[in-house]
């Protein structure tokens, strides 16, 4: 037997094997690219979609860098609160999915996505934004959050849906 056909088939058993691990490598960092959302994952560029819409729609009250407004968490002469920051210094993070959507959605329905009483200059979004921009939005919010407030919030959604 001649030496190329006995070093061949190690040859190709190698060749096969990092291609393998090419393909996993591939899929593991398709995977780290991906934003895990709760209900939806947002691959980079549906991020980039929903920072465009968050934008042009929600960052004239909530900020560019979604910072907020300043004094946030008081009360104005009119009684409502400013807008608060989507970024890891807000609350946004402490809550479910189907209350996010609902509340950009909807508006902040008192009794419904916000404490009885509740005024709000936030207005309801569902009339201007489909599902999907709305999730996409969302999808860019959630990407800025650190691991920590992120993997929060994934829990208090999967918790939320364990209820339904």
């Amino acid at each position: 037997m001649k030496r190329t056909q006995r070093i061949f088939p190690w040859i190709l058993g190698v060749a096969v094997a990092l291609f393998a691990l090419a393909i996993v490598l591939v899929e593991w960092t398709d995977h780290r690219s991906r934003v895990a959302t709760g209900l939806y994952s947002v691959d980079a560029r549906h991020v980039t979609w929903g920072r465009e819409i968050y934008v042009a729609y929600c960052a004239s009250c909530h900020g560019v860098d979604l910072e907020g407004q300043p004094n946030w968490q008081q009360r104005l002469p009119s009684g409502r609160l400013p807008a608060p920051p989507h970024d890891a210094t807000g609350h946004t993070w402490h809550h479910p999915d189907r209350v996010l959507f609902g509340i950009v959605k909807e508006g902040p329905v008192p009794g419904k996505y916000a404490p009885p009483g509740h005024v709000s200059d936030m207005p309801a979004f569902g009339d201007v934004l489909a599902d999907d921009e709305i999730r996409a939005v969302l999808g860019y919010i959630k990407s800025t959050w650190p691991e920590r407030e992120r993997s929060y919030q994934i829990e208090v959604d999967r918790r939320d849906r364990a209820r339904d």
